[in-house]
């Protein structure tokens, strides 16, 4: 974190497809080693599976997927007179939906289907309807912040 100037926020583009900047993040986060055509691949081939499983557009099950997993409290460390206590805070908007992309990719690649589009679309779609590992982390770190709040006066 600069103490000069207040970093700028880089504009991302949207994609082609979808016209999202949204679908572009995740798409970001879920290339590896610079491969954005495999993880375009990857993205578009679980949506049309999320297409064919639900029958829902495969962007809306996302962007509900996205919505539901995005957390509103979180806890984070603070240091008071030699002990640390961690102290429940809301979470920023643009965080919010950097974590919700992370867990879901993260969970995503935990799961034990075959290839990465079939879990990514299980996971999405899991998501999309209040389950699976993102939301359980999500309701955990929710709990957490519950457990700690007699700690909130230690905000900054």
């Amino acid at each position: 974190m600069p103490r000069r100037k207040l970093v700028k926020r880089k504009e991302v583009q949207a994609d082609p497809k979808y016209n999202s900047p949204l679908v572009t993040r995740f798409i970001n986060c879920l290339m590896k080693q610079g491969k954005k055509s495999t993880a375009e691949r990857i993205f578009y081939s679980s949506l049309d599976m999320i297409e064919k499983r639900t029958g829902q557009p495969g962007i809306q099950v996302f962007k509900q997927a996205v919505t539901n997993v995005k957390p509103v409290l979180e806890v984070r460390p603070r240091r008071v007179g030699g002990a640390t206590y961690q102290v429940p805070m809301e979470v920023r908007m643009e965080r919010k939906t950097a974590l919700a992309i992370r867990w879901l990719i993260s969970f995503a690649r935990a799961r034990s289907e075959h290839t990465m589009q079939e879990r990514l679309a299980a996971e999405l779609i899991a998501a999309s309807r209040n389950e699976g590992g993102a939301i359980k982390k999500k309701e955990d770190t929710h709990r957490m912040a519950e457990a700690n709040k007699a700690f909130a006066h230690y905000r900054w």
